[in-house]
């Protein structure tokens, strides 16, 4: 099995955060293929015109994360019906200078943990609006939502296993390596498009 480098964006900043736990639960259930690396996007500054062309070396560094990442998970707490705007400023500051966006075809999937009862449904669907934007390919089956930040018991495991084989199929067909199933969309007739490829 191909083993790809995830570059992590956790929205929930705090100490006590459950979207930084739901992360380490991800983490220690150690999906199949996958390596796992996330970033403090609470250090970087606000983005600013003014310092993209010229930013700090916090945002240099971020930016190279990106770049040397294969896909892009996005945890997100929900805040009023939306992701975080730390989370938000993280992503502007990929986006940028204009025409240099670094998530441009990216591979990316949405989770994230809450304590109500609808999970983190209506951030996940904001921010998907933005990825969408900004031209990445990103999971949309199964969505998950989930009002607890535990993966311990079985069931969570099982929800957990079986999006994760989802995101690793999109990354091996975005990525070339599932060629039945880029051939699948040639005999659609759709050449040009990035997943015949």
């Amino acid at each position: 099995m191909n083993s790809y480098k995830i570059f992590t964006l956790v929205g929930g900043i705090s100490s006590q955060s459950l979207n930084k736990k739901f992360y380490q639960s991800i983490v220690e259930l150690g999906p199949d293929g996958f390596e796992f690396e996330t970033f403090d996007i609470s250090k970087l500054p606000f983005y600013s015109q003014d310092l993209e062309n010229d930013p700090p070396d916090i945002v240099s560094e971020f930016k190279e994360k990106i770049r040397e990442s294969d896909g892009i998970l996005f945890i997100t707490p929900e805040y009023n019906r939306s992701f975080p705007g730390v989370l938000k400023n993280a992503i502007d500051w990929g986006s940028r200078p204009y025409g240099m966006s670094l998530w441009d075809k990216k591979v990316g999937a949405v989770i994230g943990a809450s304590p109500g009862n609808i999970g983190t449904f209506g951030a996940q669907h904001h921010l998907r609006q933005v990825l969408a934007y900004l031209n990445m390919h990103v999971l949309a089956q199964p969505e998950v939502y989930f009002n607890s930040s535990a993966a311990k018991d079985e069931t969570t495991k099982q929800i957990l296993t079986k999006y994760f084989k989802a995101f690793h199929e999109l990354l091996e067909l975005i990525s070339g390596h599932d060629h039945s199933q880029a051939m699948n969309y040639k005999s659609q007739g759709l050449e040009d498009s990035p997943l015949a490829h």
